[in-house]
Protein backbone atom coordinates (compact mmCIF):
# COMPACT_ATOMS: atom_id res chain seq x y z
CA UNK A 1 0.00 0.00 0.00
CA UNK A 2 1.46 3.34 -1.03
CA UNK A 3 0.99 6.84 0.37
CA UNK A 4 -0.56 9.59 -1.68
CA UNK A 5 1.69 12.64 -1.98
CA UNK A 6 0.28 15.76 -0.37
CA UNK A 7 1.45 19.27 0.47
CA UNK A 8 4.88 19.96 -1.06
CA UNK A 9 4.72 16.72 -3.03
CA UNK A 10 1.73 17.96 -5.01
CA UNK A 11 3.53 21.27 -5.62
CA UNK A 12 6.28 19.56 -7.60
CA UNK A 13 8.38 18.02 -4.82
CA UNK A 14 6.99 14.48 -5.02
CA UNK A 15 10.52 12.92 -5.28
CA UNK A 16 11.04 14.03 -1.65
CA UNK A 17 7.83 12.39 -0.42
CA UNK A 18 9.66 9.19 0.61
CA UNK A 19 11.35 11.10 3.44
CA UNK A 20 8.14 11.62 5.45
CA UNK A 21 6.42 8.24 5.15
CA UNK A 22 6.88 4.99 7.08
CA UNK A 23 9.87 2.89 6.01
CA UNK A 24 11.74 6.06 4.95
CA UNK A 25 15.05 4.36 5.82
CA UNK A 26 14.31 1.56 3.36
CA UNK A 27 13.49 4.05 0.60
CA UNK A 28 16.78 5.91 1.20
CA UNK A 29 18.79 2.70 0.97
CA UNK A 30 16.99 1.63 -2.21
CA UNK A 31 17.77 4.98 -3.84
CA UNK A 32 21.36 4.67 -2.62
CA UNK A 33 21.59 1.34 -4.42
CA UNK A 34 20.55 3.01 -7.69
CA UNK A 35 23.13 5.80 -7.25
CA UNK A 36 25.86 3.24 -6.58
CA UNK A 37 24.80 1.29 -9.67
CA UNK A 38 24.96 4.42 -11.80
CA UNK A 39 28.57 4.99 -10.71
CA UNK A 40 29.29 1.52 -12.16
CA UNK A 41 27.51 2.57 -15.38
CA UNK A 42 24.61 0.18 -14.68
CA UNK A 43 21.40 1.82 -15.88
CA UNK A 44 18.69 -0.71 -14.96
CA UNK A 45 18.21 -2.81 -11.83
CA UNK A 46 15.81 -5.65 -11.14
CA UNK A 47 14.13 -6.12 -7.74
CA UNK A 48 16.39 -9.06 -6.90
CA UNK A 49 19.45 -6.91 -7.71
CA UNK A 50 18.30 -4.25 -5.25
CA UNK A 51 17.48 -6.92 -2.65
CA UNK A 52 20.97 -8.41 -2.97
CA UNK A 53 22.88 -5.12 -2.46
CA UNK A 54 20.94 -4.01 0.63
CA UNK A 55 22.91 -4.46 3.90
CA UNK A 56 21.95 -7.72 5.66
CA UNK A 57 20.92 -5.91 8.85
CA UNK A 58 18.54 -3.65 6.87
CA UNK A 59 17.31 -6.14 4.30
CA UNK A 60 13.55 -6.95 4.39
CA UNK A 61 12.43 -10.49 5.11
CA UNK A 62 11.25 -11.14 1.54
CA UNK A 63 11.53 -9.69 -1.95
CA UNK A 64 7.92 -8.45 -1.99
CA UNK A 65 8.78 -5.61 0.42
CA UNK A 66 11.46 -4.37 -1.98
CA UNK A 67 9.03 -4.59 -4.91
CA UNK A 68 6.47 -2.52 -2.99
CA UNK A 69 9.14 0.07 -2.17
CA UNK A 70 10.16 0.24 -5.84
CA UNK A 71 6.55 0.71 -6.93
CA UNK A 72 6.06 3.53 -4.42
CA UNK A 73 9.20 5.27 -5.68
CA UNK A 74 7.89 4.95 -9.23
CA UNK A 75 4.62 6.59 -8.16
CA UNK A 76 6.50 9.49 -6.56
CA UNK A 77 8.64 10.01 -9.65
CA UNK A 78 12.00 8.86 -8.24
CA UNK A 79 12.21 5.79 -10.49
CA UNK A 80 10.87 4.68 -13.84
CA UNK A 81 9.60 1.14 -14.43
CA UNK A 82 9.91 -0.58 -17.80
CA UNK A 83 8.59 -4.05 -18.68
CA UNK A 84 11.27 -6.70 -18.30
CA UNK A 85 10.89 -8.64 -21.57
CA UNK A 86 14.36 -10.15 -21.54
CA UNK A 87 13.27 -12.99 -19.26
CA UNK A 88 10.01 -13.88 -21.06
CA UNK A 89 10.09 -17.53 -22.13
CA UNK A 90 6.37 -18.30 -22.41
CA UNK A 91 3.08 -16.54 -23.17
CA UNK A 92 2.12 -16.64 -19.49
CA UNK A 93 5.16 -14.52 -18.63
CA UNK A 94 3.63 -11.54 -20.44
CA UNK A 95 0.84 -11.47 -17.84
CA UNK A 96 3.22 -11.47 -14.88
CA UNK A 97 4.37 -8.25 -13.25
CA UNK A 98 8.04 -8.05 -14.21
CA UNK A 99 9.78 -4.70 -14.38
CA UNK A 100 13.25 -3.24 -14.52
CA UNK A 101 13.83 0.10 -12.80
CA UNK A 102 16.07 3.08 -13.41
CA UNK A 103 16.58 6.54 -11.90
CA UNK A 104 14.55 9.44 -13.27
CA UNK A 105 16.06 12.89 -13.63
CA UNK A 106 13.93 14.18 -10.75
CA UNK A 107 14.90 11.22 -8.54
CA UNK A 108 18.60 11.72 -9.22
CA UNK A 109 18.33 15.45 -8.48
CA UNK A 110 16.56 14.71 -5.19
CA UNK A 111 19.30 12.28 -4.12
CA UNK A 112 22.03 14.76 -5.03
CA UNK A 113 20.27 17.41 -2.94
CA UNK A 114 19.97 15.02 0.00
CA UNK A 115 23.64 14.08 -0.30
CA UNK A 116 24.60 17.77 -0.22
CA UNK A 117 22.36 18.25 2.82
CA UNK A 118 23.94 15.31 4.68
CA UNK A 119 27.43 16.54 3.81
CA UNK A 120 26.71 20.09 4.98
CA UNK A 121 25.07 18.83 8.19
CA UNK A 122 28.11 16.79 9.16
CA UNK A 123 30.70 19.28 8.01
CA UNK A 124 32.95 20.84 10.63
CA UNK A 125 35.18 22.91 8.35
CA UNK A 126 38.79 23.92 8.81
CA UNK A 127 40.93 27.04 8.85
CA UNK A 128 43.02 26.52 5.73
CA UNK A 129 46.34 28.28 6.17
CA UNK A 130 47.64 26.60 2.99
CA UNK A 131 44.85 28.30 1.03
CA UNK A 132 46.27 31.70 2.04
CA UNK A 133 49.63 30.77 0.48
CA UNK A 134 47.86 29.54 -2.67
CA UNK A 135 45.91 32.80 -2.95
CA UNK A 136 49.17 34.78 -2.72
CA UNK A 137 50.69 32.56 -5.44
CA UNK A 138 47.73 33.01 -7.81
CA UNK A 139 47.62 36.78 -7.27
CA UNK A 140 51.31 36.95 -8.13
CA UNK A 141 50.59 34.94 -11.26
CA UNK A 142 47.91 37.47 -12.24
CA UNK A 143 50.43 40.27 -11.67
CA UNK A 144 52.86 38.51 -14.00
CA UNK A 145 50.12 38.11 -16.64
CA UNK A 146 49.20 41.78 -16.30
CA UNK A 147 52.88 42.74 -16.64
CA UNK A 148 53.21 40.62 -19.79
CA UNK A 149 50.16 42.37 -21.17
CA UNK A 150 51.76 45.76 -20.60
CA UNK A 151 55.05 44.66 -22.15
CA UNK A 152 53.52 43.18 -25.32
CA UNK A 153 52.84 45.48 -28.24
CA UNK A 154 49.40 43.98 -28.84
CA UNK A 155 48.38 44.57 -25.24
CA UNK A 156 46.40 41.31 -25.13
CA UNK A 157 47.37 38.74 -22.44
CA UNK A 158 47.01 35.00 -22.79
CA UNK A 159 43.32 34.26 -22.17
CA UNK A 160 44.04 30.65 -21.14
CA UNK A 161 46.58 31.71 -18.50
CA UNK A 162 44.24 34.41 -17.15
CA UNK A 163 41.29 32.01 -16.98
CA UNK A 164 43.28 29.26 -15.26
CA UNK A 165 44.81 31.64 -12.72
CA UNK A 166 41.45 33.25 -11.90
CA UNK A 167 39.75 29.84 -11.67
CA UNK A 168 42.40 28.54 -9.27
CA UNK A 169 42.26 31.77 -7.26
CA UNK A 170 38.48 31.83 -6.84
CA UNK A 171 38.36 28.09 -6.14
CA UNK A 172 40.85 28.36 -3.28
CA UNK A 173 39.18 31.51 -1.95
CA UNK A 174 35.68 29.99 -1.97
CA UNK A 175 36.99 26.88 -0.20
CA UNK A 176 38.77 29.06 2.36
CA UNK A 177 35.69 31.20 3.05
CA UNK A 178 33.29 28.26 3.25
CA UNK A 179 35.56 26.21 5.50
CA UNK A 180 36.18 29.22 7.75
CA UNK A 181 32.43 29.75 8.19
CA UNK A 182 31.85 26.08 8.94
CA UNK A 183 34.79 25.91 11.33
CA UNK A 184 33.78 28.99 13.33
CA UNK A 185 30.24 27.62 13.60
CA UNK A 186 31.50 24.27 14.88
CA UNK A 187 33.93 26.11 17.18
CA UNK A 188 31.06 28.04 18.76
CA UNK A 189 29.15 24.79 19.27
CA UNK A 190 32.28 23.38 20.91
CA UNK A 191 32.53 26.41 23.22
CA UNK A 192 28.85 25.99 24.12
CA UNK A 193 29.47 22.22 24.61
CA UNK A 194 26.68 21.37 22.16
CA UNK A 195 27.03 17.88 20.64
CA UNK A 196 30.45 17.61 22.28
CA UNK A 197 31.53 15.14 24.94
CA UNK A 198 33.26 16.87 27.86
CA UNK A 199 36.04 14.29 28.02
CA UNK A 200 36.70 14.61 24.30
CA UNK A 201 36.78 18.41 24.58
CA UNK A 202 39.29 18.34 27.43
CA UNK A 203 41.46 15.89 25.48
CA UNK A 204 41.83 18.00 22.35
CA UNK A 205 41.47 21.60 23.59
CA UNK A 206 45.27 22.13 23.65
CA UNK A 207 45.61 21.08 20.01
CA UNK A 208 42.64 23.28 19.10
CA UNK A 209 44.22 26.35 20.71
CA UNK A 210 47.55 25.68 18.97
CA UNK A 211 45.67 25.28 15.68
CA UNK A 212 43.99 28.67 16.17
CA UNK A 213 47.30 30.35 17.05
CA UNK A 214 49.00 29.00 13.90
CA UNK A 215 46.17 30.20 11.67
CA UNK A 216 46.11 33.64 13.32
CA UNK A 217 49.86 33.94 12.69
CA UNK A 218 49.41 33.06 9.00
CA UNK A 219 46.45 35.41 8.70
CA UNK A 220 48.51 38.28 10.14
CA UNK A 221 51.51 37.69 7.87
CA UNK A 222 49.59 36.88 4.68
CA UNK A 223 46.29 38.78 5.01
CA UNK A 224 47.92 42.19 4.59
CA UNK A 225 50.08 40.85 1.77
CA UNK A 226 47.00 39.62 -0.10
CA UNK A 227 45.29 43.01 0.41
CA UNK A 228 48.34 44.75 -1.04
CA UNK A 229 48.43 42.47 -4.09
CA UNK A 230 44.72 43.06 -4.73
CA UNK A 231 45.27 46.81 -4.47
CA UNK A 232 48.19 46.70 -6.92
CA UNK A 233 46.15 44.76 -9.47
CA UNK A 234 43.27 47.24 -9.21
CA UNK A 235 45.63 50.23 -9.43
CA UNK A 236 46.96 48.94 -12.76
CA UNK A 237 43.39 48.88 -14.06
CA UNK A 238 43.79 45.45 -15.62
CA UNK A 239 41.33 43.51 -13.44
CA UNK A 240 38.39 44.21 -15.73
CA UNK A 241 40.36 43.06 -18.80
CA UNK A 242 41.39 39.83 -17.08
CA UNK A 243 37.83 39.15 -15.97
CA UNK A 244 36.49 39.74 -19.49
CA UNK A 245 39.07 37.36 -20.95
CA UNK A 246 38.06 34.67 -18.43
CA UNK A 247 34.36 35.23 -19.18
CA UNK A 248 34.93 35.05 -22.95
CA UNK A 249 36.87 31.80 -22.63
CA UNK A 250 34.22 30.35 -20.34
CA UNK A 251 31.46 31.18 -22.85
CA UNK A 252 33.43 29.99 -25.89
CA UNK A 253 31.49 26.73 -26.14
CA UNK A 254 28.05 28.34 -25.92
CA UNK A 255 25.64 28.15 -28.85
CA UNK A 256 26.10 30.95 -31.44
CA UNK A 257 22.76 32.58 -30.63
CA UNK A 258 23.54 32.57 -26.90
CA UNK A 259 27.24 33.47 -27.02
CA UNK A 260 26.79 37.17 -26.23
CA UNK A 261 24.36 36.64 -23.34
CA UNK A 262 26.43 33.76 -21.97
CA UNK A 263 29.56 35.94 -21.97
CA UNK A 264 27.67 38.75 -20.20
CA UNK A 265 26.43 36.37 -17.51
CA UNK A 266 29.90 34.87 -17.11
CA UNK A 267 31.46 38.33 -16.76
CA UNK A 268 28.89 39.26 -14.11
CA UNK A 269 29.77 36.10 -12.16
CA UNK A 270 33.50 36.87 -12.36
CA UNK A 271 32.93 40.45 -11.18
CA UNK A 272 30.99 39.13 -8.21
CA UNK A 273 33.73 36.65 -7.34
CA UNK A 274 36.44 39.31 -7.50
CA UNK A 275 34.35 41.71 -5.41
CA UNK A 276 33.87 38.99 -2.80
CA UNK A 277 37.62 38.29 -2.74
CA UNK A 278 38.46 41.98 -2.34
CA UNK A 279 35.86 42.49 0.41
CA UNK A 280 37.20 39.45 2.28
CA UNK A 281 40.74 40.84 2.58
CA UNK A 282 40.47 44.63 2.13
CA UNK A 283 38.73 47.00 4.56
CA UNK A 284 36.98 49.95 2.92
CA UNK A 285 34.39 52.67 3.60
CA UNK A 286 34.34 52.06 7.34
CA UNK A 287 33.67 48.34 6.85
CA UNK A 288 36.09 45.84 8.32
CA UNK A 289 37.25 43.04 6.06
CA UNK A 290 36.13 39.47 6.69
CA UNK A 291 39.74 38.48 7.31
CA UNK A 292 39.99 41.03 10.11
CA UNK A 293 36.67 39.88 11.59
CA UNK A 294 37.81 36.25 11.37
CA UNK A 295 41.07 37.15 13.08
CA UNK A 296 39.22 38.90 15.92
CA UNK A 297 36.75 36.02 16.27
CA UNK A 298 39.54 33.44 16.37
CA UNK A 299 41.48 35.51 18.92
CA UNK A 300 38.34 35.83 21.06
CA UNK A 301 37.70 32.09 20.89
CA UNK A 302 40.94 31.27 22.73
CA UNK A 303 39.98 32.92 26.07
CA UNK A 304 36.47 31.52 25.69
CA UNK A 305 37.89 28.01 25.36
CA UNK A 306 40.07 28.58 28.42
CA UNK A 307 37.04 29.86 30.35
CA UNK A 308 35.11 26.68 29.45
CA UNK A 309 38.03 24.57 30.65
CA UNK A 310 38.15 26.53 33.90
CA UNK A 311 34.42 26.03 34.48
CA UNK A 312 34.69 22.29 33.79
CA UNK A 313 37.61 21.99 36.20
CA UNK A 314 35.66 23.87 38.87
CA UNK A 315 32.72 21.50 38.43
CA UNK A 316 35.04 18.52 38.71
CA UNK A 317 36.53 19.95 41.90
CA UNK A 318 33.05 20.07 43.41
CA UNK A 319 32.68 23.85 43.47
CA UNK A 320 29.16 25.21 43.30
CA UNK A 321 27.85 26.79 40.12
CA UNK A 322 24.51 28.18 39.02
CA UNK A 323 23.34 25.04 37.24
CA UNK A 324 24.19 22.90 40.28
CA UNK A 325 22.31 25.33 42.54
CA UNK A 326 19.20 25.15 40.39
CA UNK A 327 19.35 21.35 40.28
CA UNK A 328 19.59 21.27 44.08
CA UNK A 329 16.65 23.68 44.36
CA UNK A 330 14.62 21.53 41.94
CA UNK A 331 15.33 18.48 44.10
CA UNK A 332 14.15 20.37 47.19
CA UNK A 333 10.90 21.26 45.41
CA UNK A 334 10.42 17.62 44.42
CA UNK A 335 11.04 16.43 47.99
CA UNK A 336 8.74 19.03 49.61
CA UNK A 337 5.91 17.25 51.51
CA UNK A 338 3.05 19.52 50.39
CA UNK A 339 2.14 22.69 48.48
CA UNK A 340 2.44 24.85 51.57
CA UNK A 341 6.06 23.81 51.99
CA UNK A 342 6.69 24.48 48.30
CA UNK A 343 5.22 28.00 48.67
CA UNK A 344 7.46 28.69 51.65
CA UNK A 345 10.47 27.44 49.66
CA UNK A 346 9.49 29.67 46.73
CA UNK A 347 9.24 32.76 48.96
CA UNK A 348 12.60 31.96 50.54
CA UNK A 349 14.33 31.47 47.19
CA UNK A 350 12.63 34.05 44.96
CA UNK A 351 10.50 36.20 47.28
CA UNK A 352 12.03 39.57 46.34
CA UNK A 353 9.20 41.64 44.91
CA UNK A 354 10.32 45.10 43.70
CA UNK A 355 7.82 47.92 43.36
CA UNK A 356 8.01 47.96 39.59
CA UNK A 357 4.76 49.88 39.27
CA UNK A 358 6.32 52.95 40.92
CA UNK A 359 8.55 55.46 39.13
CA UNK A 360 10.89 57.85 40.92
CA UNK A 361 11.26 61.17 39.09
CA UNK A 362 14.27 63.50 39.09
CA UNK A 363 12.87 65.84 41.78
CA UNK A 364 12.36 62.96 44.19
CA UNK A 365 15.91 61.74 43.59
CA UNK A 366 17.29 65.23 44.27
CA UNK A 367 15.38 65.47 47.58
CA UNK A 368 16.54 61.99 48.59
CA UNK A 369 20.13 62.96 47.80
CA UNK A 370 19.85 66.14 49.89
CA UNK A 371 18.18 64.32 52.81
CA UNK A 372 19.00 60.64 52.88
CA UNK A 373 16.43 58.22 54.29
CA UNK A 374 17.65 55.08 56.02
CA UNK A 375 16.75 51.78 54.39
CA UNK A 376 15.21 50.61 57.68
CA UNK A 377 12.61 53.41 57.65
CA UNK A 378 9.07 52.01 57.29
CA UNK A 379 7.08 53.19 54.31
CA UNK A 380 4.38 54.66 56.53
CA UNK A 381 6.94 56.96 58.19
CA UNK A 382 8.89 57.91 55.06
CA UNK A 383 8.18 60.91 52.87
CA UNK A 384 5.44 60.11 50.35
CA UNK A 385 6.29 59.53 46.73
CA UNK A 386 5.47 62.45 44.47
CA UNK A 387 3.62 61.30 41.33
CA UNK A 388 3.23 63.52 38.30
CA UNK A 389 -0.34 64.70 37.68
CA UNK A 390 0.09 63.71 34.03
CA UNK A 391 0.91 60.15 35.09
CA UNK A 392 -2.09 60.08 37.46
CA UNK A 393 -4.37 61.44 34.72
CA UNK A 394 -3.16 59.56 31.61
CA UNK A 395 -1.08 56.69 33.02
CA UNK A 396 1.90 57.71 30.88
CA UNK A 397 4.74 60.21 30.89
CA UNK A 398 4.70 60.45 27.09
CA UNK A 399 3.89 63.80 25.56
CA UNK A 400 1.73 63.54 22.50
CA UNK A 401 1.83 65.99 19.63
CA UNK A 402 3.16 66.54 16.14
CA UNK A 403 6.16 64.62 14.91
CA UNK A 404 9.35 66.58 14.59
CA UNK A 405 10.39 67.98 11.24
CA UNK A 406 13.12 66.20 9.32
CA UNK A 407 16.41 67.83 10.20
CA UNK A 408 18.90 68.93 7.59
CA UNK A 409 22.12 67.13 8.48
CA UNK A 410 24.21 68.29 5.53
CA UNK A 411 26.37 70.36 7.89
CA UNK A 412 27.02 67.33 10.10
CA UNK A 413 27.88 65.22 7.05
CA UNK A 414 30.29 67.89 5.85
CA UNK A 415 31.86 67.99 9.29
CA UNK A 416 32.23 64.19 9.34
CA UNK A 417 33.87 64.31 5.90
CA UNK A 418 36.33 66.92 7.17
CA UNK A 419 37.11 64.79 10.22
CA UNK A 420 37.64 61.71 8.02
CA UNK A 421 39.99 63.64 5.71
CA UNK A 422 41.89 65.03 8.69
CA UNK A 423 42.25 61.56 10.20
CA UNK A 424 43.50 60.19 6.88
CA UNK A 425 46.14 62.95 6.74
CA UNK A 426 47.18 62.26 10.34
CA UNK A 427 47.50 58.52 9.67
CA UNK A 428 49.56 59.20 6.53
CA UNK A 429 51.80 61.54 8.55
CA UNK A 430 52.18 58.85 11.24
CA UNK A 431 53.19 56.29 8.61
CA UNK A 432 55.71 58.74 7.17
CA UNK A 433 57.06 59.42 10.68
CA UNK A 434 57.55 55.71 11.43
CA UNK A 435 59.05 54.75 8.05
CA UNK A 436 62.78 54.14 8.41
CA UNK A 437 65.38 54.62 5.70
CA UNK A 438 66.85 51.14 6.00
CA UNK A 439 67.57 49.31 9.26
CA UNK A 440 67.87 51.21 12.54
CA UNK A 441 67.58 50.59 16.26
CA UNK A 442 64.36 50.97 18.21
CA UNK A 443 66.18 53.37 20.50
CA UNK A 444 66.85 55.63 17.48
CA UNK A 445 63.16 56.25 16.75
CA UNK A 446 63.20 59.22 19.14
CA UNK A 447 60.03 60.85 20.45
CA UNK A 448 56.67 59.85 18.95
CA UNK A 449 53.34 61.65 19.08
CA UNK A 450 50.31 59.68 20.37
CA UNK A 451 49.02 58.71 16.89
CA UNK A 452 52.42 57.55 15.62
CA UNK A 453 53.02 55.71 18.90
CA UNK A 454 49.68 53.90 18.64
CA UNK A 455 50.48 52.83 15.07
CA UNK A 456 53.93 51.72 16.24
CA UNK A 457 52.38 49.53 18.97
CA UNK A 458 50.09 47.88 16.41
CA UNK A 459 53.05 47.07 14.14
CA UNK A 460 55.09 45.80 17.08
CA UNK A 461 52.18 43.61 18.20
CA UNK A 462 51.81 42.11 14.70
CA UNK A 463 55.53 41.34 14.60
CA UNK A 464 55.65 39.83 18.09
CA UNK A 465 52.57 37.70 17.32
CA UNK A 466 54.69 35.80 14.79
CA UNK A 467 57.65 35.40 17.17
CA UNK A 468 58.38 31.88 18.37
CA UNK A 469 61.05 30.50 20.75
CA UNK A 470 64.43 30.21 19.05
CA UNK A 471 63.72 32.91 16.44
CA UNK A 472 66.03 35.89 16.01
CA UNK A 473 64.15 37.81 13.32
CA UNK A 474 60.66 38.11 11.89
CA UNK A 475 58.68 40.10 9.35
CA UNK A 476 55.00 41.06 9.44
CA UNK A 477 52.60 43.18 7.43
CA UNK A 478 49.86 45.34 8.93
CA UNK A 479 46.33 44.03 8.48
CA UNK A 480 45.45 46.73 5.92
CA UNK A 481 48.62 46.02 3.92
CA UNK A 482 50.00 49.55 4.23
CA UNK A 483 53.10 48.92 6.35
CA UNK A 484 55.72 46.23 6.81
CA UNK A 485 57.94 45.77 9.86
CA UNK A 486 61.11 43.66 10.10
CA UNK A 487 62.34 43.00 13.64
CA UNK A 488 65.74 41.49 14.55
CA UNK A 489 66.86 40.70 18.10
CA UNK A 490 70.15 42.09 19.45
CA UNK A 491 72.50 40.17 21.71
CA UNK A 492 74.08 43.19 23.44
CA UNK A 493 71.36 43.44 26.10
CA UNK A 494 70.71 47.16 25.54
CA UNK A 495 67.39 48.81 26.39
CA UNK A 496 65.39 51.01 24.03
CA UNK A 497 63.47 54.07 25.25
CA UNK A 498 60.79 55.75 23.17
CA UNK A 499 59.46 58.99 24.60
CA UNK A 500 55.81 59.98 24.20
CA UNK A 501 53.72 62.80 25.73
CA UNK A 502 52.16 60.19 28.02
CA UNK A 503 55.42 58.70 29.28
CA UNK A 504 58.42 56.63 28.24
CA UNK A 505 58.15 53.22 26.59
CA UNK A 506 61.01 50.88 27.52
CA UNK A 507 62.01 47.43 26.35
CA UNK A 508 64.83 45.32 24.89
CA UNK A 509 66.47 47.05 21.96
CA UNK A 510 66.05 45.49 18.48
CA UNK A 511 66.99 46.28 14.92
CA UNK A 512 63.90 47.45 13.09
CA UNK A 513 63.03 48.34 9.51
CA UNK A 514 59.59 49.88 8.90
CA UNK A 515 58.47 50.34 5.29
CA UNK A 516 55.50 52.44 4.18
CA UNK A 517 54.16 50.23 1.38
CA UNK A 518 51.77 52.93 0.16
CA UNK A 519 54.76 55.09 -0.81
CA UNK A 520 56.80 52.34 -2.47
CA UNK A 521 53.80 50.91 -4.36
CA UNK A 522 55.76 47.73 -4.97
CA UNK A 523 55.57 44.15 -3.70
CA UNK A 524 58.81 42.72 -2.44
CA UNK A 525 60.04 39.58 -4.11
CA UNK A 526 60.52 37.87 -0.73
CA UNK A 527 57.02 38.59 0.55
CA UNK A 528 56.09 34.93 0.30
CA UNK A 529 57.89 34.25 3.56
CA UNK A 530 55.71 33.92 6.63
CA UNK A 531 58.24 35.34 9.03
CA UNK A 532 60.88 33.44 10.90
CA UNK A 533 64.58 33.13 11.45
CA UNK A 534 66.76 34.66 8.75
Amino acid sequence: MTSTPSGPARAGYAPFAHLTVPNAALYRRVMGAFLAAKERFAVHLRPEDVFAVLPPECRPADLDAVVKALDSLVEWGNLRADPDTSRVTAVEDFYRKRFIYQLTQAGEAAELALSAYDEALGRRGALQAVALHDIVTQLRALLVIAAEQEDELEGEPDAAKAHLALSALTSRFEALAENARAFMGSLQRTIDLHDVEVEVFLAYKDRLIQYLERFIQDLITLGGRIALLIGELEERGRVGVLLRLAAAREAADAAPDEAESAEARAYERWVGRWSGLAAWFVSADGRESQARLLRGRALGAIPQLLAVVRQLNERRAGRSDRSADFRTLARWFAEAPDDAARHRLWRAAFGLYPARHLTVDADTLDRRAAQAVAASTPWAEAEPLRISPQLRRTGSYERRGKTRRVQDRSEQRRRLAEIAAKQAQEIAAARARLATDGTTRLSALGELDPLAFGLFLQLLGDALATWRPGMTATVATSNDGTMEVRLTALADGTTAQIRTPGGTFRGPDHLVEITDLTRTGQVRADDTSTGGER
